[in-house]
């Protein structure tokens, strides 16, 4: 994975748009964590091959990112991202690496279910 370039990001992100995809959306703020301080309350949320079409999608911000892709019915997002890739099956891996460079979030679109 590199560093996003956000006007590479949000091509890719477009190319995705207005058609069925596959999406994984993960996060988690410390699961690592809990595990050597039992006073941190850890949280998070895990989607995998959930089908959507979106009408547009957006980066935004500085850095960590944020991406939105807005449904008919509402909104997905992903915030806190740092990295990309688009790997060789042609997915859009997007994700947000913590000082220790573990993922906290993670934000994927494919046009096949991701592998188990």
């Amino acid at each position: 994975m590199e560093p996003i370039t956000p006007t590479r990001v949000q091509e890719l992100i477009d190319s995705f748009a207005k058609r069925d995809v596959y999406l994984h959306l993960e996060t988690t703020n410390g699961a690592y964590a809990s595990h050597f301080d039992q006073s941190f309350f850890s949280a998070s949320a895990y989607i995998r091959n959930a089908q959507i079409n979106y009408k547009h999608g957006k980066i935004t911000g500085d850095g960590p990112y944020r991406v939105g892709l807005e449904l008919d019915i509402g909104w997905v997002y992903g915030e806190g991202l740092t990295h990309f890739e688009l790997n060789e099956d042609g997915q859009l891996l997007l994700a947000g690496l913590n000082h220790e460079e573990k993922i906290a979030v993670a934000l994927e679109l494919s046009d096949h279910p991701f592998k188990k």
